[in-house]
Parts: C-alpha cells; sequence; structure tokens
C-alpha cells in the first residue's frame, strides 16, 4: 500500500456586508515544505461568512482530488473560521439550512478518515484571505479572479514553516520544486505588473494606519459631516430631534457651501446619507448640489431626543432639572428629563445604523451628514472607549471626521474634527 500523500489545505471566506459581495480562496500546500500546488478564488455574488466559507473548504478539497485523484492522501484543512472546524469535526450540530448541502458536499469529497480539521487565528491564514478579497475586488470590477494575478502567496508571512509542524511526506519532489519556480516566476513578474498598473491608472491599496493588513480590500469609508451653524449653536442650547427642528443659519450656510466645495477639490465622495432633520438635510443638499449626488435619509443618523432640556442652556437645565442632570452625567443608561433618550439608547440605534450602512455601502466612500451625538458615537464605538469619552471629545459645526471599516470588523479613526475647510 503507497504512503498517503500530506496535504494542506487552507480556506477562507468573507462576505462585504454579511450578507454581501463574497468570495473565498483556498490554497493547497505540500506538508513537507509548505510549498504551494494550487491555489482557487471565485467570487459568488451575494452571501453570508459562513456560505463563503464553506465555498472555499470545498474549493479546496477539489483541487486536492484534481492534483491527485489517484493517489491516497492525508489533508489537514486549516481554517479562522471556528463554526466551518467545528461542525466538519462533528462536534456542533448543523442546524441552518444553507449550511448543510454545503457541509455535505465538502464531505463527499475525500473519505472522512483522510481529513481533519484545524482552527487557526486569521494572523495565520494570510494566504487564503488575501485569496478571497482578490477574487471579490475582481468580482467589483466584472471580472474573474485568474492566478496569473494573484499576489497572496508572495504577500504572505507565514508562521513557523509547516514542515516544522507536521510530519515530513518524504523529500520534495517535482510538484514542490515546480511550485517554488512558480513563485519566482511571479516575483520576477510582479515588476511589469506593477507598471501596467501605473500605465493604466491603477495601483494597489496601500496600507493604512499603524499595523493593518493590506489584503483586507477597499474598506466601507464613513466620511462624518456635523451640520452647519443654526441660531441655537452660538448659544450652546440642548438641539436634538424632539425640539423645534432649527435650519442652518446664514453662518451654517456658509459652512455648508466650504463643506461642499472642500468635498468637490478631494473628489473621494461616492454618496451621500443624512439625518432627517432639517439643518442636515439643508447641509447635505449643500453638497449633493455641489457634487451632482442625491441625498439618502436615514433615520438612524437623527439626534438624540433631550426630553424637557430641548433648547435650554446646560445652565437652565441645572437650574430646573439639577439631579435629572447629575444621573444623566454619571450614567450612559439615564435618560433627560421628560422622556428623552439616553446615551446607551442612542448607541444601540447608531450602531444598528451603522451596520446596515456598512452592508449597503461596502467598499465605498459615503458622506454621513448628522449630528453631535452620533458622530461621537462612531467614533466612541470604533475606539472601543467608555461612554464618558462623549464629554471628552471636541466637535465643532460643519467638521469632519472619517472612520473606514474593514472586512475583517475592525474599524480605523481616520480624522477627527476637522475644520481646516471653514479657514
Amino acid at each position: 500500500m503507497s504512503v498517503p500523500r500530506k496535504l494542506v489545505v487552507e480556506a477562507d471566506g468573507g462576505s462585504r456586508g454579511n450578507p454581501g459581495p463574497a468570495g473565498y480562496g483556498a490554497v493547497v500546500l505540500d506538508a513537507a515544505d509548505a510549498a504551494t500546488l494550487a491555489e482557487a478564488a471565485e467570487y459568488i455574488g451575494v452571501a453570508t461568512n459562513n456560505v463563503a466559507e464553506y465555498r472555499g473548504l470545498i474549493a479546496g478539497l477539489k483541487a486536492v482530488k484534481e492534483l491527485f485523484p489517484d493517489t491516497p492522501v492525508q489533508v489537514r484543512v486549516r481554517m479562522d473560521s471556528k463554526l466551518v472546524v467545528e461542525q466538519m469535526s462533528g462536534r456542533w450540530k448543523i442546524n441552518h439550512p444553507d449550511m448543510k448541502p454545503l457541509a455535505a458536499e465538502a464531505a463527499s469529497l475525500l473519505p472522512a478518515s483522510s481529513v481533519t480539521y484545524e482552527w487557526i487565528p486569521r494572523e495565520r491564514n494570510k494566504h487564503a484571505d488575501r485569496l478571497a478579497n482578490e477574487a471579490m475586488d475582481a468580482g467589483r470590477r466584472g471580472e474573474r479572479w485568474t492566478p496569473e494575478a494573484s499576489s497572496a502567496d508572495l504577500e504572505t508571512t507565514r508562521p513557523p514553516a509547516l514542515a516544522e509542524q507536521l510530519p515530513p511526506s518524504g523529500p520534495p519532489g517535482d510538484a514542490a520544486a515546480g511550485a517554488a519556480k512558480v513563485r519566482a516566476a511571479m516575483a520576477a513578474a510582479r515588476p511589469a505588473r506593477a507598471a501596467a498598473a501605473a500605465q493604466a491608472g491603477t495601483s494597489a491599496s496601500p496600507q493604512v494606519g499603524w499595523g493593518s493588513a493590506p489584503d483586507l480590500g477597499e474598506p466601507a469609508t464613513f466620511v462624518l459631516l456635523r451640520h452647519g451653524e443654526t441660531a441655537l449653536t452660538p448659544e450652546k442650547r440642548f438641539s436634538g430631534s424632539g425640539g423645534s427642528d432649527p435650519e442652518l443659519s446664514e453662518t451654517g450656510r456658509d459652512q455648508a457651501v466650504s463643506a461642499a466645495e472642500a468635498f468637490a477639490a478631494r473628489g473621494v465622495l461616492q454618496d451621500i446619507v443624512s439625518s432627517p432633520l432639517r439643518r442636515c438635510r439643508q447641509t447635505a443638499e449643500a453638497v449633493a448640489l455641489r457634487l451632482g449626488l442625491e441625498v439618502r435619509i436615514e433615520d438612524g443618523l437623527r439626534e438624540t431626543d433631550f426630553g424637557a432640556w430641548e433648547g435650554l442652556t446646560f445652565a437652565e437645565v441645572r437650574e430646573r432639572h439639577g439631579p435629572d442632570l447629575t444621573t444623566w452625567l454619571a450614567s450612559p443608561d439615564a435618560a433627560p428629563t421628560g422622556g428623552g433618550e439616553s446615551f446607551a439608547e442612542v448607541a444601540e440605534r447608531v450602531s444598528a445604523t451603522r451596520d446596515r450602512l456598512i452592508a449597503r455601502y461596502a467598499g465605498r466612500t459615503v458622506l454621513l451628514v448628522t449630528h453631535v451625538t452620533p458622530i461621537k458615537t462612531l467614533v466612541r464605538l470604533a475606539l472601543g472607549a467608555p461612554p464618558e469619552s462623549l464629554f471628552r471629545m471636541e466637535l465643532s459645526p460643519a467638521s469632519v471626521s472619517t472612520v473606514a471599516y474593514y472586512a475583517d470588523g475592525n474599524p480605523s479613526l481616520r480624522l477627527l474634527n476637522d475644520t481646516s475647510h471653514l479657514r
């Protein structure tokens, strides 16, 4: 009986929205020296992360069958999806109707005794993750992923070689040597691809932020514009969603125009979404008129309802509702007098709105015209900061802040309270 060929399959899948535009990636490696033997990736349209993960697994196992149709194999599947690993290992029950046929297909490809499953952290699954993102990027351009254009293997830094982690399967053979030649050829061709991309006016996504990986695709980027001044702004009066819905003052209209000119000069905005309140709609319409875009209204971006405090200054609230104000300042669960919203309630509303918008605008740069509390809440949540941080941020009228949301769920705060366009 021949000795089984020992292989590793690394697979991954992703969805920019969950559900949203999705794709998978899979790579077959020689267990002896971690040489790449085969790669697979595909854009699969709108799907969930879990569906994409299973599709990546199936693609990896199919690649093994195509490579070694008549050779016994021993395959170690490595994935960063705990759900897929546990379900395929038989430790978790498969309840979701979308998962059952996918798991059955994966189980049918190779004998159960020849496949084992191992969970690995995301940072150790970069090759397959990169392939999945390349496939999604290609799908967004209306193209199909091709291995010739891939840089996944070249940009992967593996943990200690798989040869040190797995039992050897014998000396490297022709397949491993061939894979090494392919990698060398791809490396030699890389400058030419870069030159071609430059000539075509395209470029690879730059690294963004400290230590952030360049293999997560284009983020959903929210450019957060606070509305311009109203008559209540200079007097520092509570102005939420339960008051008189003031319009922009003359200064506020000028601020909106200045913001519009700055955005036109940068040329990066693709969509505009606004709070339903008049001061935000007027600000958003000024930008939309300059950029030739439409304004979409999102109720979740409205300001906090300050209840009986609407229209009052801080000193007036202290005088009339002192105990309630003290409690409100001390607890995010406390609401303003008269049935207003607590900061905890606003955070729940804003986070749900954020998730919807990330799904809707995956990979796009969107202007969100909103208010002090929603913007501060988005920044706080992005940083993982405590609720009391809301009182420690300055947010000027018509100021710009920016948060980017990547495919792995991690946000990146890029800008806070920029007013340079108003000077």
